[in-house]
């Protein structure tokens, strides 16, 4: 009865807009006071800041710094103009582009939400000319940048990476097979949409002119090549990786390009600093929640309760798509992975599904939450950048929701497309 009361709790936080730091932390709280009223208030609060207390974490604040730097510099714009040389010239042209640039920001950033502003700002109205209504544009540019979370470096997966303590090189790995399937399952939709429209499309560059606007690229390219390469080649890890990501950008915006000078920077490291607290907030009251679960033994009841009803794998996995399906709509991306996953991770290992392939089908389903209404995150950050209506976006989305849905399916229950990259590389 109790803790029936404490997850309405949670649920009317929810419901009423209070901050997710409350929404997570009261009904945590009232939880100890109601069942470990006896736990000194000390242990709480090392368990709080032991949460953060790993070094893991240190790539987040990095990669988040890197983003914006490249958001607000040249590196975001030379990498869409490569993928508008390469790509630009087929059936859908622009929308192409943003796939492929969504794609290409990501494998820099690690970021949904900075892959919406950067990618807004500069191909939205490229889009409406090329002839995509102003609904799929809208839809195009908010759900391509899922691929940010699914594609290395992503925060995402750092995070599930320190909840479970599986590998962040092979989350990587397999997050990069998971990220080019949805990104090639949006490009079969916008060539259906294409020829639906009737858009227009650039002229084929010749090979001279595409090989120069690559050469003409060769800063911003270099970052993924340093943040992938580095990582896949195990000369520096993911949290290096993100150090010497801040370092190369800021050299090439500052120097290179002269895109951004001492204020523009302050600014920038500000606004970084901002985006960072508010995830380390959140992942410090996860790592109370976490520590509760286990005292209450919340996996065990779990895996006891699907073998008392008979329940198998494929029911299992099913019902997690739907918990972050659901929760994906309300919540942000961190504060579902840190409620759900240290409940479900164990089941899942009891079931014998490998720590990649239930990392990728979290991501993505948390990516999927990026775009779902009534709360996702992107939705709000495309209706700030380009100043439309949250409500055209939203119908925007939903053929995009669908493609999703897809592409889930086929992860979940094809657990060899994620896991292909990371048994290549790592055997």
């Amino acid at each position: 009865m109790i803790f029936a009361l404490i997850i309405l709790l949670a649920v009317i936080l929810l419901v009423a807009g209070f901050e997710m730091l409350l929404v997570l932390s009261i009904p945590a709280l009232a939880y100890k006071e109601a069942f470990y009223a006896r736990l000194p208030d000390a242990a709480v609060v090392q368990k709080i800041v032991g949460g953060i207390d790993h070094s893991t974490l240190l790539a987040i604040p990095f990669f988040i710094f890197a983003a914006n730097l490249m958001g607000s510099g040249q590196i975001a714009r030379q990498l869409i103009s490569v993928v508008k040389a390469l790509v630009g010239h087929t059936k859908g042209g622009m929308g192409h582009v943003v796939v492929g640039g969504s794609m290409a920001f990501g494998a820099v950033s690690g970021s949904a939400p900075a892959t919406v502003a950067a990618m807004g700002r500069m191909v939205y109205p490229e889009l409406r000319r090329a002839g995509y209504s102003d609904k799929f544009s809208l839809g195009l540019l908010v759900s391509s940048a899922e691929t940010a979370l699914l594609i290395p470096p992503s925060i995402t997966l750092i995070v599930y990476g320190w909840i479970t303590g599986t590998s962040i090189s092979k989350l990587f790995a397999g997050g990069l097979a998971v990220g080019v399937l949805l990104g090639l399952a949006f490009s079969v939709y916008v060539r259906i949409q294409a020829a639906r429209d009737g858009v227009t499309h650039d002229e084929r560059l010749p090979w001279p002119a595409r090989f120069k606007a690559i050469w003409e690229a060769k800063w911003a390219l270099g970052m993924p090549v340093i943040i992938l390469g580095g990582i896949y080649s195990g000369f520096i890890t993911p949290t290096e990786a993100a150090a010497v990501s801040v370092v190369y950008a800021i050299l090439v915006e500052m120097f290179v390009f002269r895109a951004l000078d001492l204020k523009g920077l302050a600014k920038i490291t500000e606004d970084s600093a901002v985006n960072t607290s508010i995830i380390f907030v959140l992942l410090a009251m996860g790592g109370l929640i976490s520590f509760f679960v286990t005292l209450a033994q919340v996996p065990n009841e779990i895996i006891a309760f699907l073998e008392a009803t008979g329940a198998g794998k494929i029911t299992f996995l099913i019902a997690v798509n739907v918990l972050f399906f659901v929760a994906g709509m309300f919540i942000d991306p961190n504060s579902t992975l840190l409620v759900l996953v240290p409940p479900l991770y164990p089941v899942a290992m009891s079931f014998g599904i490998d720590p990649v392939h239930f990392g990728m089908l979290v991501t993505l389903n948390v990516s999927l939450g990026m775009i779902t209404p009534p709360f996702g995150l992107d939705i709000f950050v495309a209706s700030s950048t380009l100043n439309k209506p949250v409500a055209d976006i939203i119908r925007g989305v939903w053929p995009f929701v669908l493609v999703n849905l897809i592409v889930l399916l086929l992860i979940t229950y094809i657990p060899q497309i994620s896991l292909f990259i990371p048994k290549l590389i790592y055997g």
